[in-house]
């Protein structure tokens, strides 16, 4: 055969080409091109530039990431939901909008505005360096060179000023701003009739007869949910880790090539004396000011115990001059070059030469030395012991993985093999189709769910396959019995029955009397005794269950007094009549906080109006429901 393809391949190229040329005559170059765009799974498309299920999968990717590092115990399941993956895709469109508009509007940001907002924002101080410079080594652990960073944060800023003349404009005249918050925060006084179901129990006793005509008018509520019996076994970090014990001789070696990390570090505490000359003054000043310091280092140096009020009265730092030039601990990295290598090479006491740097001329006096101890072995040992099986965990991750995922499917009848190869734990479980909002572990995994409830694990009883339950984490699980939905027996829930019955008929008992007492208010408001003033408005609803409070709030108070009654389910009912409407409470703080957040509230409104119009602007399309698409691809991931 491959000695026929050899020998004819000049022939067989000829076959492939007349059998092609045909399908570009019937379908056109445009058709080719539609097939490969529709193998790119776009998704949106903003400004005729496609979103593709690839950038969408990453960048959800990135923002799971971000979640679970700032909170290491989010639930799984809730990140990986349709809805968060949606949420995901209208931000991902929002930022190609943005940068459409940014683009044709021709917004940048020059080099100096970037410096200084990386210099004086504290959202970036941990990214600085002491002497304000980009801490490379933080970058490079998030991925990123200093380039790429700042090509990220200009164009965020960029981004920013296509919203930003939007919110910054947004001017609110007081009289619209009272208008609304009179609405919000107006107030009410009233009186309540109270018709509580609890109140009617006694008056309630349903024969048999009763409870089953409740039974089979509501047969749906008394349905057992399809659920199965089963066995599982995890696979994670953990379980790795308990099968490896590390020997002394490798933990004594991992101490030694790792002894910076057991020495607490070292800081130094120092006094100064700055004359300040900056580094671009003319010669003759700079060295006015050297010449300065060299006098003070004289005085001091003749009487080292004065260097506190010497500091006090001459020093130009206006941060520690009141403090006698004291500086407190401080370790290295805190200060600039040269200071720093001039304090960490002194002795206690000892006071140093004239230093320059681009701040001036300093003279230091060394106060105190602390940290540098390194932590004795025994003292970190089980630290050590720890992280050495985690990293030989974490090296044996893939080939368990390997052998667990190609284990419950080549042996699928048992779970026990997978269990005696990588002693792991048998567990059990009752799990329906949907998991708890309780639950925990791999019991929360909606993949590990379906694949449970697939036809395979429940019809002929076989493992599921290795399911990704979180990071480093796989499990399977087995079907012992299946039990599929079915309703109840009066037999079984009749006690439930009966109390369900009961309670509705109070409550049915109560209503009655409260829509009694209403028609009787709104024949003669006076009429009947009502309980004690209260007034209410949604800022202090007292207590007044959101129902009542709302349809108080909504009364007609044209003419009052207003009589409205509610039903409360499950509770009764209560009649409330309006007697009074209130101005909201003067107070002037509160009103100035409101009228800012109602400032904020509208500004809002307006940058997402701006961006709706945006969005038809640059014709963004989505080529399919996000949530019904952010399914699909959950569905579908490995």
């Amino acid at each position: 055969m491959f000695e026929f393809v050899r020998t004819h391949n000049r022939l067989l190229q000829l076959l492939l080409l007349i059998l092609i040329l045909p399908s570009f005559v019937v379908f056109g170059i445009q058709g080719y091109s539609e097939f490969s765009e529709s193998g790119n799974n776009t998704v949106a498309k903003v400004d005729g530039q496609a979103i593709t299920q690839a950038e969408w999968d990453a960048m959800h990717q990135r923002q799971v990431e971000r979640v679970r590092a700032q909170m290491p115990g989010v639930d799984a399941k809730m990140l990986d939901s349709p809805a968060a993956r949606a949420e995901t895709l209208d931000m991902l469109v929002r930022e190609r909008v943005l940068q459409a508009a940014m683009q044709k509007q021709h917004l940048t940001v020059t080099d100096e505005r970037l410096q200084r907002l990386f210099t004086t924002d504290p959202q970036f101080a941990q990214m600085r360096n002491a002497d304000g410079t980009v801490n490379k080594e933080l970058l490079s652990a998030q991925g990123m060179t200093s380039e790429m960073f700042a090509a990220r944060l200009r164009r965020d800023l960029a981004q920013q000023q296509v919203l930003g003349g939007i919110t910054g404009a947004v001017v609110v005249p007081a009289a619209v701003v009272n208008t609304a918050l009179d609405a919000l925060l107006q107030r009410r006084e009233l009186r309540l009739a109270r018709f509580e179901a609890k109140d009617y129990l006694a008056k309630v006793a349903p024969t048999d007869a009763d409870i089953e005509a409740f039974y089979k008018q509501r047969e749906a509520d008394f349905r057992a949910p399809e659920q199965a019996q089963i066995e599982y076994v995890l696979l994670d970090m953990d379980s790795i880790k308990r099968g490896i014990t590390a020997p002394e001789e490798d933990l004594r070696k991992y101490y030694a090539e790792n002894a910076s990390r057991y020495t607490a570090a070292e800081e130094r505490r120092a006094r100064h004396i700055l004359i300040t000359a900056d580094k671009d003054a003319a010669a003759d000043l700079r060295q006015k000011a050297k010449a300065r310091a060299e006098a003070l280092l004289a005085e001091v140096r003749k009487s080292p115990a004065s260097f506190a009020e010497v500091a006090k009265k001459n020093s130009q730092d206006p941060g520690s001059a009141e403090k006698g030039g004291d500086l407190d601990f401080f370790g290295r990295g805190a200060m600039v070059k040269p200071f720093e290598e001039a304090v960490f090479a002194m002795k206690p006491g000892e006071i140093s030469n004239v230093i320059e740097t681009d701040f001036g001329y300093h003279v230091i006096q060394l106060e105190a030395v602390r940290g540098g101890d390194k932590k004795a072995f025994d003292a970190v040992r089980a630290q050590i012991e720890e992280e050495v099986r985690q990293q030989l965990a974490v090296k044996r991750w893939a080939e368990a993985a390997e052998q667990f995922t190609n284990t419950v499917y080549e042996q699928s009848d048992s779970l026990q093999p997978v269990i005696d190869k990588l002693k792991l734990e048998k567990r059990t479980a009752t799990v329906q189709r949907s998991a708890p909002a309780d639950a925990k572990g791999p019991l929360a995994s909606a993949k590990l769910l379906e694949a449970v409830f697939g036809n395979d694990p429940l019809k002929n009883k076989r493992n599921t396959d290795a399911v990704e339950v979180g990071a480093n984490q796989l499990a399977a699980a087995r079907v012992l019995q299946h039990q599929p939905a079915r309703t109840l027996p009066l037999a079984e829930v009749k006690d439930v029955v009966r109390q369900r019955l009961v309670i509705s008929q109070s409550e049915a008992l109560a209503r009655k009397d409260g829509e009694a007492r209403l028609a009787q208010l709104k024949a003669d408001a006076a009429s009947g005794a009502l309980g004690d003033a209260l007034t209410v408005s949604r800022a202090k609803p007292e207590s007044l269950p959101r129902q009542v409070l709302e349809a108080v709030l909504a009364a007609d108070t044209a003419k009052l007094p207003a009589v409205v009654g509610v039903a409360l389910p499950g509770q009764g009912y209560v009649v409330a009549r309006v007697d009074k409407v209130l101005p909201r409470e003067a107070r002037p703080e509160d009103a100035q906080a409101l009228r800012g957040q109602y400032g904020q509230a509208w500004a809002r409104a307006e940058s997402e109006a701006y961006y709706q119009a945006l969005k038809t602007r640059f014709k963004t399309e989505k080529r399919t429901d996000p949530v019904a698409a952010a399914a699909a691809a959950s569905a579908n991931k490995p």
